[in-house]
């Protein structure tokens, strides 16, 4: 399909025979990795797994930690990293909780679900919009949904879950910006998702943090809808795009460098 008109086109074709603009290879052959581990992990991206990863060595860190220090697991987190109410974020100017809180779990059944969810909508999202786009939508959504959290509920939160709800809104962007019938079953599919995700959040015997998730989901599809998928027409916006994941991973690795510090600091 054209990225420009939209026309139905072969894979050979350079020029659109249409609207004659320019067509390279396509998204999906540009943006799809190679397997990994021989196939057994297929078309899993290098960044959700990269996340996927970090998510599980800080489980691994913050068990082993109250192991063997015989520290209470709320506390262990607190130490790492969990978000706090907004008076103490302000207070201490640890604002870097916004971003650690999102890495952190509080158990394995915690951890699984984000991870399975995590796993199969990182990967989508990544490959209609790019790694860069998806490093965005990630820190922001986790950043704006702890925020929210931070505001609204008293408690310490963490999870990968307002991460994952920014995903969710992206992709809901995605179905809204893009009129074919791809975009319009995106969309219908991802606000099922959401719908779901926020009821489960009522549940009585499963607690979870729904202002973290609602700031995730707004924030995250208000990055989607501002800078879109990459098609020919917004090839002016790489290089600011570029930049801002830029900015994102930098913050991102200060934030992990005041966690450590926080933790040997004890």
């Amino acid at each position: 399909m054209c990225p420009n008109c939209r026309a139905f086109i072969t894979t050979s074709d350079r020029i659109c025979p249409y609207c004659q603009a320019p067509v390279g290879r396509r998204a999906v052959d540009r943006r799809t990795p190679d397997v990994i581990l021989g196939g057994l992990i297929p078309q899993a991206h290098f960044t959700t797994i990269l996340i996927l990863l970090i998510n599980f060595a800080l489980f691994a860190a913050t068990t082993l930690y109250s192991m063997r220090t015989n520290t209470p697991d709320n506390a262990t987190l607190m130490l790492f990293g969990a978000k706090l109410p907004y008076a103490y974020l302000a207070g201490n100017g640890e604002w870097w909780r916004l971003v650690t809180a999102g890495f952190l779990h509080g158990g394995v059944l915690h951890i699984l679900m984000n991870s399975w969810v995590l796993f199969d909508l990182g990967a989508e999202v990544e490959l209609i919009y790019g790694t860069r786009r998806f490093v965005v939508f990630y820190f922001v959504s986790t950043v704006c949904g702890f925020l929210a959290s931070s505001l609204f509920y008293a408690g310490i939160s963490i999870g990968s879950s307002a991460g994952i709800f920014g995903l969710i809104g992206a992709m809901i962007a995605f179905g809204v910006t893009d009129k074919s019938s791809f975009g319009a079953a995106a969309k219908s599919l991802y606000m099922r998702w959401a719908v779901y995700g926020l009821l489960l959040g009522l549940l009585p015997f499963f607690p979870t943090d729904n202002a973290a998730h609602v700031g995730g989901l707004v924030s995250g599809f208000i990055a989607g809808w501002l800078i879109r998928a990459p098609n020919v027409r917004s090839a002016w916006k790489e290089p600011f795009i570029g930049g801002l994941a830029g900015i994102c991973i930098a913050l991102t690795l200060l934030s992990f460098v005041r966690m450590y510090l926080s933790v040997t600091a004890r």
